[in-house]
């Protein structure tokens, strides 16, 4: 089994700004701009917070509410009218699917979403970064998957649902992916399954990749296992020793350093060769996580629920 720590969301490059933690803790990863999306930010519902009023204000008019999104991880269930079959998806393609496929990802493997956040408030009716707060990288979801499919396979009247997913605008690609949610995801050495798909939406502790304390979001402290070793793989693009290093006076032992690479956004790990990671895994969804696999759906679709794309 494979984990992939997925990078996802705004970012300095991808959007202009973090993502925001609002007042109340909570998360909310913003859909990076693009313009050959159907999807516009004042679409997406997220409770009763105007998305496109937010990204306006965070981007200072760089970006507006009549902006397209790259709905992609799409995890939420209240995020836009969905259709019978609904379920939480990732599209990849370009150099980060080639680097998924090398590495072998495919059913039964899991992405755990992280991404940049800043804590924002609302000042004389707009929305601002708190002054002095640091931007963090934090982990914000999950998806088990269930199906890898080709868009560039897939029949006209196969994923039906889907179809307003931003990969179906791209055009033509032999690298266009999309990774479905599984139901399940079943941990091994875990006494029970947990959701295939969730969000983890309430800021804490554990969830924080950013070393305490540092001003660079891509020093992160990990738990001890993700140390590598000579008998065990390295997070991929994290191969360098001199990344990796472990603080005899760290405060809170039991953790090791990391710096994260600037570039790319699928990392790779293969679980087999740290089995701590699956309590680790288990213990963030069951405490932090709600899962995003029991949307509403709209009593007169007639789209057809998703099928193998094998």
């Amino acid at each position: 089994m494979r984990l992939i720590l997925s990078r996802k969301g705004f970012d300095s490059s991808a959007g202009g700004c973090p993502s925001p933690i609002f007042p109340d803790g909570s998360l909310y990863p913003l859909p990076i701009p693009d313009t050959k999306s159907s999807i516009t930010f004042a679409e997406i519902g997220h409770g009763d917070i105007d998305i496109g009023e937010l990204v306006e204000d965070l981007t200072r008019g760089r970006h507006t509410g009549r902006g397209t999104a790259h709905l992609d991880p799409d995890m939420y269930p209240d995020t836009l009218p969905r259709s019978r079959g609904w379920r939480p998806l990732l599209g990849q393609t370009g150099a980060a699917q080639g680097h998924l496929r090398r590495q072998g990802v495919r059913p039964g493997d899991l992405f755990l979403f992280f991404g940049l956040f800043r804590p924002v408030e609302r000042t004389n009716g707009k929305w601002q970064f708190v002054r002095q707060a640091p931007a963090q990288h934090i982990l914000w979801g999950w998806l088990a998957i269930g199906d890898v499919c080709h868009v560039d396979d897939l029949r006209d009247s196969e994923l039906g649902w889907a179809r307003y997913h931003p990969h179906f605008q791209i055009g033509p690609d032999s690298a266009n992916t999309l990774y479905l949610a599984a139901d399940k995801l079943e941990l091994p050495e875990t006494n029970a399954p947990v959701a295939g798909a969730g969000v983890f939406p309430q800021l804490a502790e554990p969830l924080v990749l950013t070393c305490p304390d540092s001003p660079r979001p891509s020093l992160w402290r990990l738990p001890n296992f993700f140390y590598p070793g000579p008998d065990r793989t390295p997070l991929s693009y994290h191969h360098k020793a001199e990344r990796w290093w472990r603080d005899a006076h760290d405060r809170q032992p039991g953790y090791c350093h990391l710096q994260s690479a600037a570039r790319g956004q699928e990392f790779v790990l293969d679980m087999t060769q740290y089995p701590q990671c699956t309590g680790w895994i288990a213990e963030l969804i069951h405490q932090y996580g709600s899962e995003s696999l029991d949307p509403a759906p709209q009593p007169s679709c007639a789209w057809p629920l998703w099928p193998s794309c094998k």
